[in-house]
């Protein structure tokens, strides 16, 4: 069994995979949709990557403010956990993904990556941010 992690936005999804052992994750994609309410296709991916990495467990990133108050992109994102758990029967943990673009963006700028090309990649980093903190504190 394996570990998804999410990085939800208002046009993408940031995809991370744990490894089977569930000690680290790897960012696999980034899915795109031109409109923000438009989740069937995205859930479809999810639910495809799901099966084909025999996920267990869907780790989904709630962004809340940093006063730790529930805003409208986190209830959006709470919204995206009911969907998820119906389309593919799993289990959605959410996890407080406050500042992860943020680390993610740093990553980037240490990597070398250039400013203009790092939104090709921030999603995917974010996912990875996210599902690694899930996968750390569940050793604890």
């Amino acid at each position: 069994m394996r570990i998804m992690g999410l990085d939800f936005g208002s046009k993408t999804v940031g995809v991370a995979i744990s490894d089977p052992l569930l000690i680290t994750a790897q960012g696999i994609e980034i899915i795109r949709r031109k409109e923000e309410n438009k989740l069937r296709q995205t859930l479809a991916r999810i639910e495809a990557l799901a099966a084909e990495y025999e996920v267990g467990e869907i780790v989904l990133g709630l962004p809340k403010n940093m006063n730790d108050t529930i805003g409208e992109r986190a209830e959006l994102s709470l919204t995206f956990k009911e969907k998820l758990e119906r389309r593919t029967g799993l289990p959605v943990v959410m996890w407080d993904e406050r500042l992860t673009t943020v680390a993610a963006d740093r990553v980037m700028m240490e990597a070398g990556i250039r400013r203009e090309n790092r939104k090709e990649y921030v999603d995917k980093i974010a996912a990875c941010l996210i599902l690694q903190g899930y996968l750390d504190a569940r050793k604890k």
